[in-house]
């Protein structure tokens, strides 16, 4: 972070109640860099860890954090308290392959075709 550079402090909660990667940071951070942050210090002990940056979602205020835009563009908000952390929400959730979706909408396409035959 350069010098005079805003920062804010946040903290991630993930999945168990857990926090991580508590720190100051420059508003200037996009949320991919934030995500490559927060898997390298990924706790080991942890049944569910993420395998790459894509796995992990980062949720503000309800909303999704868009990887190309920086905290100051999400509008990260500090609150009422000066000098506040404000908390992040981590959710770790794979991308579904491919071929299991098409594979399911076929299915379900066979599933609901029906046939009539008037006598």
């Amino acid at each position: 972070m350069g010098e005079g550079e805003e920062t804010i402090e946040l903290r991630f909660r993930i999945y168990d109640g857990t926090d991580i990667g508590q720190g100051a940071y420059a508003l200037s951070m996009t949320a991919a860099t934030l995500k490559q942050k927060l898997v390298a210090e990924w706790p080991k002990d942890k049944t569910v860890t993420p395998k790459s940056v894509n796995d992990v979602k980062l949720i503000h205020a309800g909303k999704i954090l868009e990887d190309n835009k920086t905290l100051a563009d999400s509008k990260i908000t500090i609150g009422d308290l000066p000098g506040g952390v404000v908390t992040m929400h981590v959710v770790v959730q794979p991308p579904v392959a491919k071929k299991k979706t098409e594979k399911n909408e076929e299915q379900m396409q066979k599933m609901n075709a029906c046939t009539c035959n008037i006598l």
